[in-house]
């Protein structure tokens, strides 16, 4: 072959794209909205949960935590699975089970029944959320599609929490709290069969050991990780509990880190997160998911606490960010071929920084369309162009065979952000509280002003947050240069290939 009509070859794409990709899109997005909805839809259903069950104001917490809990700490495990098992099998699994165990969450007598119907749905989202993830970066390869593709993504991981407030709230004042778990059951099972008929089957040619040291460590240190998040609520910073749990915690990671050093097949290969682009997109999504649940939990409590809001009012009041997030998303997905990730992730943080920062102006006298609405807005377009470039950044250029753990590490990183984000942020509220009222005279509007001081510190250290995202992704996230470099080599590598087989 000459050298002619190989330059003809490289210019002309392989014919190999799936031509029911996009009924793919639409299953994995169906499966990503059912696990951010699932976050946020018991936010607002979990006071009828309590009386319901008799569940104690100690435990209740546990109706969120045990979800958190397992999926968080099982996911780098999960996503292994996925690339060994086959990551559509895995998927329609996990669909399967994340929809039999909401039913029973759904249908649960008493608090143990819910708490382990809870923590049942986190461990098969833990499977399903990096299957679905990998399977989205397997099925789009061209690169103008697979930014429309993330971007779709990107709105509905976005979008879910908020969209999820308003859900809760309609099925719990119109039919009863259990439907805000019993409607994933249905949701599943539709996905499930769909996904059978439209996704084609990945996994990794040749299977390797589980790298069972490095799965018990990782899973171990995330698990006392984001437990001993959780506890600070609760028992504090200091206390004994918190500190052992959190020291344990860096005690197994740190092991998970020497053994991936040494073993032949890691679990994770250090080379996901070493690559500079990767890294800084991987960070740059940790202190974003510690600043976003931020964001929900004080706003929630401002409008509720401070403007009177009912459940099912807040959730309205919500959704403007749900359409700020999509028209974000939708228009990195289009500019994201063109500018490359580093100038959309640095605008779209930027934007959600002044936005947070607005937030900090919020008072008792505040009303919602004149201090919530335009910085909601804000925030709320600056997530979804940031959205899109960090999460196709974080899978940009990961091999095949490292698709399911990289897609793993994307959700571990939103997952111990945000449980990060609780226990941090309510300690700086709680303490900044107590600090205001300290050098004042008790009274109702004291209180209420200490409050809301307490909330716009937590969203003066969210927006601090964010704003040092946008300094990581302005350092180490690649140029659009570095990108264009990236697609040819993979455009030439699958020309390559087409030779090979042809000749």
């Amino acid at each position: 072959m000459t050298t002619n009509q190989l330059n003809e070859l490289s210019d002309t794409p392989v014919s190999s794209l799936d031509p029911k990709r996009y009924w793919a899109l639409a299953v994995i997005g169906i499966a990503q909205l059912m696990i951010v909805l699932d976050a946020s839809v018991v936010i607002v259903a979990l006071p009828s949960a309590q009386h319901a069950l008799h569940i104690s104001i100690a435990n209740r917490q546990w109706v969120m935590s045990a979800y958190t809990l397992v999926f968080g700490s099982l996911l780098l495990l999960g996503g292994r699975v996925a690339d060994y098992l086959g990551r559509r099998r895995v998927f329609i699994i996990g669909l399967l089970g994340f929809g039999a165990a909401s039913a029973l969450a759904g249908l649960a007598q008493n608090s143990a029944m819910l708490f382990g119907a809870r923590a049942l749905q986190g461990g098969f989202a833990a499977v399903m959320a990096p299957a679905a993830l990998s399977l989205l970066t397997v099925t789009f390869t061209e690169a103008r599609e697979r930014a429309r593709a993330f971007g779709v993504y990107g709105a509905i991981a976005g979008s879910g929490a908020a969209i999820g407030l308003v859900l809760g709230g309609v099925l719990t004042q119109y039919a009863s709290w259990r439907w805000t778990l019993l409607i994933n059951t249905p949701i599943a099972l539709i996905a499930a069969v769909m996904a059978s008929r439209v996704i084609r089957e990945s996994r990794v040619e040749v299977r390797h050991s589980y790298d069972l040291p490095g799965a018990v460590t990782s899973t171990g240190g995330l698990f006392l990780l984001v437990y001993g998040f959780t506890m600070v609520v609760s028992h504090g910073w200091s206390s004994p509990l918190v500190v052992s749990l959190l020291g344990s915690a860096v005690v197994l990671l740190a092991a998970f880190v020497v053994i991936e050093m040494r073993v032949a097949h890691p679990l994770l290969p250090l080379k996901v997160i070493l690559e500079r682009n990767r890294g800084g997109s991987f960070l740059a999504s940790l202190l974003v998911g510690i600043a976003l649940l931020g964001t929900f939990l004080f706003l929630t409590y401002f409008l509720q606490g401070i403007l009177g809001y009912s459940a099912l009012r807040t959730g309205f009041a919500f959704l403007p960010f749900s359409g700020g997030i999509i028209l974000g998303a939708g228009l990195a997905s289009r500019f994201l071929p063109r500018t490359g990730p580093k100038a959309l992730m640095v605008a779209g943080l930027s934007l959600a920084t002044l936005g947070l920062f607005a937030f900090t102006r919020l008072g008792v006298n505040s009303s919602y369309l004149s201090h919530v609405l335009g910085p909601e807005i804000l925030v709320s377009i600056g997530m979804g162009l940031a959205f899109v470039p960090m999460n196709s950044t974080a899978l940009f250029g990961v091999d095949e065979d490292s698709a399911g753990v990289a897609s793993a590490l994307v959700n571990t990183t939103q997952q111990v952000g945000g449980a990060l984000g609780t226990a941090f942020l309510n300690t700086v509220a709680a303490s900044s509280t107590a600090a205001f009222l300290l050098t004042r005279v008790a009274s109702t509007s004291v209180t209420r002003s200490a409050t809301v001081h307490g909330y716009t510190t937590a969203f003066e250290v969210s927006a601090l947050l964010v704003a040092m995202a946008a300094v990581v992704a302005g350092v180490l996230v690649g140029t659009r240069r570095h990108h264009e470099v990236s697609a040819e080599n993979e455009s030439l590598e699958r020309t390559l290939e087409f030779v090979g087989e042809e000749v």
